[in-house]
C-alpha cells in the first residue's frame, strides 16, 4: 500500500471511528434516562432489539454468510457477543447508575492503553517506545478521573461510587478483550463484510439475551406504569439501532482500515461524546479534574495519530 492510499485509508478509518464514538456515546445516557429499570433489564431490552433487527437485515444473505464462516468463528461470535455486548453493558449501566456518566465514560477512556499495548506486539506495529507519549497522556487522564471518582465528594455516598468505579473497570476489561478479539477475527474473515459480521454478532447477542429473559422475569419486573414501559422500549430500540447496528458497522469498518495500535485510540471519541452528552444531561460544566482528563485523552489521540503518520517505518499492519 503506497503512502497516499495509506493516508486515505487512515482518514476514512478515523472518520468511521469518530462516527462510532458519537453514536456509542449515547449508550451512557440510556441508564440515566430509564433509571427505574435494572442494568440487566436494559441489556436484555437493547440486545433483544439488536438481535431482531440483525435477523431481519441478514436474512437475505444468511446462506452466503454461513458458507464463509471459518472453523471456530461460531465460538468467537459467542464470546465476542458476551464480552462486547451483554456482560459489558450490564457493568456499564451499573457504573452509570451508581457512579455517574462522567466517571464511567472516562474510565472506559482508559481502553486505549490496554489495546495499544496488545497491538504493539503485532508484526509491523508501531513500537511502544514511540507510543509512550500517547499512553502516558491517556494514563494521566485515567488517574484524574479515578481520583475524582474516589476522593472528591459527590451527590452519591462513597460506597455506591466505589461500586460504580469497580463496575466501570470491569466494563473496561470486558471491552478491551472484545476490541482485540473482534479486530483479529475481522482480519481472518476477509470474505465477510464488516456489516455482516456485526449482524452475526447481533444475532448471537439476541439469542443470549433471550436466554437471560427467564432470569430477569424470575427476579421480578418491578412496578412500572405504561409510560415507563413505553420509554424503556423506545430507549432500547433507539440504542439498538443507532449504537449497535450503525455504530458497530462504523467500528468494524474502521477496524479493517487502521492498525490495532490505532484502533484502541479511537474509543476516546466515545469518551469525548459521552462526556458532552453527560454534561448536557446533568446541566453542568465539567470539574477541573474532568476538564484535565478530557484534555489529556484528546492529546493522547492526537499524538497517536501523529505517530502513525510518520513515514519512518511501515506501521500499516493489516488487521
Amino acid at each position: 500500500m503506497d503512502g497516499t492510499s495509506r493516508e486515505s485509508g487512515h482518514l476514512t478509518g478515523i472518520l468511521c471511528g469518530m462516527g462510532a464514538g458519537a453514536l456509542w456515546g449515547l449508550v451512557f445516557l440510556a441508564p440515566a434516562l430509564v433509571r427505574d429499570f435494572r442494568p440487566l433489564d436494559l441489556a436484555i431490552g437493547r440486545y433483544l432489539a439488536y438481535g431482531l433487527m440483525s435477523g431481519l437485515l441478514i436474512a437475505p444473505r444468511w446462506r452466503s454468510l454461513v458458507a464463509q464462516m471459518r472453523s471456530g468463528a461460531w465460538w468467537a461470535l459467542g464470546w465476542l457477543a458476551l464480552a462486547g455486548n451483554l456482560f459489558y453493558y450490564v457493568l456499564l449501566a451499573t457504573a452509570v447508575q451508581m457512579g455517574g456518566i462522567a466517571m464511567t465514560s472516562l474510565v472506559i477512556g482508559f481502553l486505549p492503553v490496554a489495546v495499544t499495548i496488545i497491538g504493539s506486539r503485532e508484526r509491523g506495529a508501531v513500537s511502544l517506545r514511540r507510543l509512550a507519549p500517547s499512553l502516558l497522556l491517556c494514563g494521566a487522564g485515567a488517574l484524574c478521573i479515578g481520583w475524582q471518582a474516589i476522593a472528591v465528594p459527590g451527590t452519591a455516598s462513597l460506597g455506591p461510587r466505589i461500586i460504580g468505579f469497580v463496575c466501570a473497570v470491569g466494563a473496561l476489561i470486558s471491552w478491551s478483550a472484545f476490541a482485540v478479539g473482534n479486530s483479529r477475527w475481522l482480519g481472518r474473515l476477509g470474505g465477510i463484510s464488516a456489516q455482516d459480521w456485526n449482524l452475526a454478532i447481533g444475532l448471537m447477542t439476541g439469542a443470549q439475551a433471550f436466554l437471560l429473559l427467564p432470569v430477569a422475569l424470575a427476579m421480578g419486573i418491578g412496578h412500572h406504569d405504561a409510560a415507563a414501559w413505553t420509554k424503556f422500549l423506545s430507549v432500547s430500540l433507539a440504542v439498538a439501532l443507532f449504537a449497535s447496528i450503525v455504530g458497530n458497522m462504523l467500528w468494524n469498518r474502521m477496524s479493517r482500515l487502521l492498525p490495532l495500535t490505532m484502533v484502541g485510540q479511537m474509543i476516546l471519541f466515545e469518551t469525548g461524546f459521552a462526556l458532552i452528552y453527560g454534561f448536557l444531561w446533568e446541566q453542568r460544566l465539567p470539574t477541573l479534574l474532568e476538564s484535565a482528563a478530557f484534555a489529556l485523552v484528546v492529546a493522547s489521540v492526537i499524538s497517536c495519530i501523529a505517530v502513525h503518520r510518520r513515514p519512518a517505518t511501515d506501521v500499516t499492519a493489516t488487521i
